[in-house]
This record gives structure tokens, sequence and C-alpha cells, in this order.
């Protein structure tokens, strides 16, 4: 149904935005509801343009993949490796900030790992661009889009930036941590505390900011995250279900003929997920911490890639550098 949405819509490009009949009524939201200027706005909203790419990659998210195709694509030595270079380089930030935040350093650096490559990617989409396509021309999600259009101008207004300017990825997420404009202007730390939040350069405030967001959306400090178990039959498969949120007991796996690499405390709540492998079904049992990763992004696989990484980041081990 995306699919054929997206290319539905992308009949309409040849409108630029500037006679755009829903960007009128956006103008006139934003200065009924938050005083903005109208003419500064016609003015912005004449230069956006209209991106028939970002509706193609819209309509065909990698989460769409099968799991062991998906993992592929984060589970490299390269994406690894550079990551245990970031923690050594920030190693002091990582660790202020999770006694702070009570976040583990791992999972902040996976987060920034999957989301841009520890910063190298933050995207090259013009934010308002992107925001503007998908909140006027992608009716699946115009809505929560043309929020976000809405909490761009006014994190732009507060933070003294030209909304022209901002780049990140095709569906408008920014800086290393890649945050929706919403969640910028929510969860965003200054951490070095210099009267700037800027996500796109300074380490500091990114590494803060995740956590920050992470600690919001109920991490809990030291709870695992996911444990292997294996089936000892296929009635595991009564058990599985479309569901994020943490809510079966051990003793529920366990009479499905579930059992676990590793013990958990008996009062645990879990969810029992099954990744798509080339030959059959990988199982875990996620715990309350997995579905907070799910709040980044809603997506099982995402979550897991996040913690598969955070778990390979921090086994691995680069040579001292007074060696």
């Amino acid at each position: 149904m995306f699919v054929r949405a997206a290319l539905l819509c992308s009949l309409f490009l040849t409108v630029s935005c500037a006679r755009h009949p829903e960007k009128s009524a956006f103008i006139d939201t934003m200065v009924a509801k938050h005083k903005f200027a109208e003419d500064e706005l016609e003015e912005v909203f004449d230069q956006v343009k209209i991106n028939d790419e970002v509706l193609k990659k819209m309509a065909a998210p990698a989460e769409g993949m099968p799991w062991h195709k998906y993992r592929k694509i984060f589970l490299t030595e390269a994406r690894i490796k550079e990551g245990a270079a970031f923690w050594r380089q920030h190693a002091e930030t990582l660790t202020q900030v999770s006694e702070q935040y009570g976040v583990a350093p791992e999972i902040i650096v996976a987060i920034l790992g999957v989301e841009t490559l520890y910063g190298r990617r933050t995207g090259s989409y013009r934010v308002i661009d992107a925001l503007s396509t998908l909140a006027f021309n992608y009716p699946p999600r115009s809505r929560y889009f043309t929020g976000e259009l809405e909490q761009f101008l006014l994190l732009c207004r507060e933070e003294k930036v030209n909304p022209l300017q901002p780049t990140g990825s095709y569906a408008g997420a920014m800086g290393m941590p890649q945050f929706m404009p919403s969640s910028f202007r929510s969860f965003a730390a200054d951490f070095d505390r210099d009267g700037n939040r800027d996500l796109w350069h300074d380490p500091k405030d990114a590494i803060a900011s995740v956590a920050n967001y992470f600690r919001a959306h109920g991490w809990v400090k030291n709870q695992p995250v996911a444990v292997r178990v294996f089936a000892k039959n296929a009635g595991y498969k009564t058990l599985l279900n479309d569901k994020f949120k943490a809510y079966l007991r051990i003793s529920e796996l366990e009479s499905g003929r579930v059992e676990f690499s590793r013990p958990l405390p008996l009062d645990s709540k879990v969810n029992l997920l099954a990744l798509e492998q080339e030959h059959g079904d990988e199982l875990w049992a996620v715990l309350d911490n997995f579905y907070v990763i799910t709040r980044y992004n809603h997506s099982s696989l995402y979550a897991m890639a996040v913690y598969q990484l955070s778990q390979a980041l921090l086994n691995y081990q680069l040579p001292s550098p007074y060696e």
C-alpha cells in the first residue's frame, strides 16, 4: 500500500512547494499558533523543493529485509573497529554520561554507529525539503511529518538557525544521533555547556543526547537487553506476536519448550522474538531495555542490530595507544 501511495504522490511533484495547497494551510497554522511572520515563511517555502527521491526511499525501508540480510549492513568488521576507536577517543565523555544517565556506553556508541557511522554520514538531504515532501506528498504519514515540520521550524527559531541550512536523512532526521525535530527539541543536550546543542559536530552533545533519550524512555541500568533462547520443537510459534513491550513470564516460555542460554530472574518479563535466518528462525527473549531501543526506531530488526553491535563493541579490543 505504501509503495502505491508513494508512486501516486510522485505524479504531483510537478507542483512546486510554493504553489502547494497544503503549504498555505500549514503557514496559516504556524502564523496563528506560533506567531511566525507570514511573509518570512512564504519566503522560506518559496525555496523549498519537493524531492521525489525521498518518496522512493520511504517506499523501500531497510527494515523490510529479512534479518540475515539486515544484520550484514551493520555488523561489519569495519563498523565494529571504527566504533571501538570512537569509544576509545571519547571514553571520558562516555564514562561521565553513562554515570549521569545510567545508560550503558556500548549502547550509546552502537546507536551512533547504526545511525550515522559515528557521525560520518549524517545525511545530505535538506531537512526542510525532506519534511515538506513527506508532509505535503506522502498521505500515509502526512500528519506525522506535518507535525515534525512544525517542530523543525520551532527548533530553528529557538536555536537561531536558518531553516534552509540543516541537512539530514531522507526522513528529516538530524545530526550524529539522527533525531527527528520533536526529539531534538525534547532530548538534545548541551553537555559541554557551550550554549549550543550541536548534534552535527559535537560528539559530547550527541553522546549525552542519546543517553538522555534512553533515560526518558525508561532505560533500566544494568538490566539485560536480550538473551538467546532455543526451542525444542515448533511449540514456540504460539508465543510469537508483533508486540514490542515485554509481557511474557519466564515460565510461559519454558512451558512452550523454550530453553534460555543463560538464566534470568524468575520475575523477569520478556517477549519472544524470531529473527529470520536463511535456514530457520533465530530466537531471542527480549526484555524491557530492548523495548526502549525500539522507541528510537520502531523495528525489532533495528533494536537487535543495535544490541548485537553493542556486544561486538564491548568485546572488541584495540591496541593500547601507549604500546
